[in-house]
């Protein structure tokens, strides 16, 4: 779920999402990248990764317009985005 709050009169949101890699981006530093360049906190909460697949629960937390840009440069890069609800941890 979204979360709302102000940051110097930002709009700040922390989101949850699962990222889904194809064989050619597992070993690339999307997330790394995601974080740099769009100046999203990202914690990672649920992962399993492999040589040629993997798949990553985050959340993203952040300027709501630097989270929509983040996840539509991430979809860009081949990498599937779905939104997650609930405590990923404990459920």
């Amino acid at each position: 779920m979204p979360r709302a709050g102000t940051n110097k009169g930002i709009e700040m949101t922390k989101l949850r999402v699962k990222f889904t890699f194809p064989p050619e981006r597992v070993t690339e530093p999307v997330i790394y990248n995601l974080g740099k360049q769009f100046n999203i906190v990202t914690n990672i909460r649920r992962a399993n990764v492999t040589r040629d697949r993997g798949w990553v629960v985050l959340e993203l937390d952040g300027a709501e317009g630097d989270i929509h840009r983040g996840i539509d440069w991430v979809t860009s890069q081949g990498v599937r985005v779905d939104p997650i609800s609930g405590d990923v941890v404990e459920g």
